[in-house]
């Protein structure tokens, strides 16, 4: 051994699970990070409507249905989002399946698919005559109850012309005019409020009359909502004209090629109470991708939206608590989730999800570095330890459940993001792919982007530029 070399004798636990599932690991360079996020849905009509930033592109979805769906089948997302896996799957002829806790994404698919067989003369003829009629609104209702996290993210006119319109809109008799009308003030909120969505909070520009601290922020043009409007409602009709391709890609046969156009079917409420009430190996595929332990709380990013749509103070506090443990404000759901488990009459069921994840030496490891990290005040936050132990563990129940439900031979394809706190790695694909191992899938292939994910600001001050994996999970069930 030459002088200075280092030898690890003993290799850590996340090591020997490295080592183990290396071969699976396989760089896909015909993925990139646009076509594994919202991106590539930005040109994509009626995938367009709406920014849903923390979802992935149709052309994935289309991707891994064609390369590996054999036929049309049943189809579920449990992290249902704004819906994308639901219509590309229903592009393609499969049965589409999503359960969605956020009322953003439930409002978006309900309103998507309330759309078909629109009467689109009807709606140009209301845009058309639609400031006019606005203008002749002289009373009107406070629609807009603002939450703390969402107060003056408005100019004065804005709001009182946004609550014009909506009151206009609530006497409207034909639901589905009145609905796509809502849907597209909804879809704009962002671009006509002082706010802009960054990562685990709202930002706010530096002309809104809050009290900010810190460098002044610029967000550039702040809409008016008649230019925003205009602009959604055109973009809207233009997309569900007849003849209008809605599949930008073309290699894959969408419902033009002869499928069939089967209804979507959406379950609100969290995939942690809902998976478990679905029947054994009821699906051919599932694609999804959960929230990622990042930190970003979707009841802020979204705040806007919830509140149009409106949610209260205490009803945004109760969803934040409900959604998947990816922040650091939720509280242990384990017991709740024995009591619940017990009241379905499948106790058995938790102990056994329990153990795999206590018996995840990997797991462990994670859990005892944070815990260590924490005591040697290396995290920026104390709550960071138990957002990571909650995270996995209600994803091993999830993780369950989707190999449950799973017929023999069928997919299951998962897109998450590995972490970093305190300079340490959590390879979130290799624990999450052995929690699978498991429960009976096979992990046929991890695919990782040419391009990992940096790190933040600061965790790159402290420890470099070294990126994190990104992947997409291959999991097919034994």
């Amino acid at each position: 051994m030459t002088t200075g070399q280092v030898v690890e004798i003993f290799p850590s636990e996340r090591q020997l699970l490295f080592d183990r599932l290396a071969d699976r690991l396989e760089t896909a360079y015909n993925l990139n990070r646009k076509v594994v996020s919202f991106q590539a849905n930005k040109d994509e009509p009626i995938y367009r409507w709406f920014k849903y930033k923390e979802g992935f592109s149709s052309a994935l979805v289309k991707y891994f249905l064609t390369e590996y769906g054999n036929k049309p089948g049943k189809l579920l997302d449990p992290f249902a989002g704004a819906g994308t896996t639901l219509f590309a799957g229903q592009e393609l002829g499969w049965k589409s399946y999503g359960i969605e806790i956020l009322p953003v994404g439930v409002f978006v698919i309900q309103t998507r698919e309330a759309l078909n067989d629109f009467d689109l003369d009807k709606l140009r003829s209301t845009v058309k005559n639609l400031w006019t009629d606005l203008a002749k609104i002289e009373s009107y209702e406070n629609h807009i109850n603002h939450i703390s996290i969402t107060k003056d993210a408005f100019s004065a006119e804005t709001e009182i012309l946004l609550n014009k319109f909506l009151s206009y809109c609530s006497k409207i008799k034909d639901k589905k005019m009145q609905t796509v009308l809502r849907f597209a003030a909804f879809s704009v909120l962002e671009e006509i409020s002082f706010t802009r969505k960054d990562g685990q909070y709202l930002r706010w520009d530096y002309r809104c009359k809050r009290d900010l601290s810190g460098k002044p922020f610029d967000k550039g043009k702040i809409l008016s909502l008649e230019e925003a409007l205009n602009y959604k409602l055109n973009q809207i009709v233009t997309d569900l004209s007849p003849n209008k391709s809605v599949n930008l890609f073309e290699q894959y046969p969408s419902n033009g090629n002869g499928h069939k156009h089967h209804p979507i079917n959406i379950i609100e409420g969290s995939c942690l109470e809902e998976l478990p009430k679905l029947e054994d190996d009821f699906f051919d595929f599932i694609m999804t991708s959960p929230p990622y332990c990042n930190r970003y709380d979707y009841t802020r990013t979204y705040a806007l939206e919830l509140v149009y749509l409106g949610n209260n103070s205490d009803q945004v506090r109760n969803l934040r608590q409900a959604m998947l443990s990816c922040t650091v404000e939720k509280k242990e759901k384990v017991d709740y989730l024995n009591q619940f488990y017990s009241s379905i009459g499948r106790q058995e069921t938790f102990e056994k999800i329990i153990e795999v994840y206590n018996n995840s030496t990997a797991m462990t490891e994670v859990n005892s570095v944070l815990d260590e990290l924490n005591k040697l005040e290396k995290l920026n936050n104390s709550n960071i330890t138990r957002m990571v132990r909650n995270y996995f563990l209600e994803l091993c129940f999830v993780v369950y459940e989707m190999s449950r439900i799973t017929r023999s031979g069928g997919y299951c394809v998962m897109v998450n993001d590995n972490v970093r706190y305190g300079g340490e790695e959590i390879t979130v694909d290799l624990i999450l792919s052995e929690f699978a191992e498991n429960f009976g899938f096979n992990i046929n292939k991890i695919f990782v982007l040419p391009k990992g994910k940096g790190n933040s600001s600061q965790q790159m001050g402290n420890y470099g530029r070294t990126e994190v994996r990104k992947c997409v999970y291959l999991w097919q069930k034994r």
